[in-house]
């Protein structure tokens, strides 16, 4: 029987995530402080405007997978899946100098209020493009020729920011399956609305805005690399002026550069289990 390598395959046994905040001394939480753009009301869950949401991230979940990661970004969801590098199945890109990479985004049926389709819809196609133009700058393809990566990123839940979370998880996986790369991607994003600017915005909060009539109203994601201090990406949608759209995109590498720490506990927590795997097998 052929298998399917067009769907993220799901771990061997099911865990609860209870038991990883209980082995990773829980949720690791971002504090933030209020920023330039701090002008917003009060927020439901208790945040200020430029502060993040806690992330709580963990790797290598998917036993089929090359590097795997479950992230809980707020009441977001989501798990991520990345296969190679692996030879590619076509011949013209096996003329190619360097890897391919392919990315996946998909919305689960039940992760939002509005049932999702299993046939990749619009928003998705766009939102995979976006990962993989993003994602580019980070790795070394070169070091890979004649072969091709593919990432997976499956929304269990969503609460907001799914894009700039799918780029942080993506990234990790990545990182995991020991794929080389110039430095990690992180995502943020920041919804404006008015004199509001809301960073890391909540499903809630981006309906809220989006049903608004305010002159300065759109929408921002930024993909950073920290370390290098280089954006690879960045998605702005909406109307905004030119002050306040310098503003947002300062705010989001802030936010990105807070979750960095984030994403290396991460990897840390994943190298330390690797290890007595590796001293057993030898």
């Amino acid at each position: 029987m052929p298998v399917d390598t067009k769907r993220v395959r799901g771990p061997e046994e099911s865990q609860s995530p209870l038991l990883f905040v209980a082995g990773d001394a829980g949720p690791s939480s971002v504090p933030g402080k209020a920023g330039s753009l701090g002008r917003a009301r009060a927020r439901a869950d208790g945040r200020s405007a430029a502060e993040p949401r806690p992330v709580f991230a963990r790797a290598g979940l998917v036993s089929q997978a090359d590097g795997s990661v479950y992230a809980e970004c707020g009441l977001s969801k989501l798990l991520c899946a990345v296969y190679g590098p692996r030879e590619s199945d076509r011949k013209e890109e096996r003329r190619l100098s360097g890897a391919t990479l392919g990315c996946e985004f998909r919305f689960a049926p039940f992760s939002c209020k509005k049932r999702a389709a299993w046939i990749q819809g619009n928003l998705e196609k766009e939102y995979s493009l976006i990962m993989e133009q993003s994602l580019q700058p980070a790795i070394c393809l070169h070091k890979y020729p004649r072969s091709q990566i593919e990432v997976y990123v499956m929304v269990l839940e969503n609460d907001g920011s799914t894009l700039a979370a799918a780029l942080t998880c993506a990234s990790i996986a990545l990182a995991e399956a020991g794929i080389e790369m110039f430095d990690m991607v992180v995502g943020c994003s920041l919804r404006q609305c008015g004199d509001d600017s809301l960073l890391d915005p909540t499903a809630a909060e981006e309906y809220s805005a989006a049903s608004s009539q305010a002159v300065n109203n759109g929408s921002l994601t930024v993909a950073l690399l920290p370390t290098l201090n280089q954006i690879s990406g960045l998605v702005s949608k909406g109307e905004w002026e030119e002050q306040t759209s310098v503003e947002a995109i300062k705010a989001c590498i802030e936010g990105c550069q807070k979750l960095y720490s984030v994403v290396q506990q991460c990897l840390t927590k994943s190298v330390k289990r690797k290890i007595p795997q590796l001293v057993s097998k030898d």
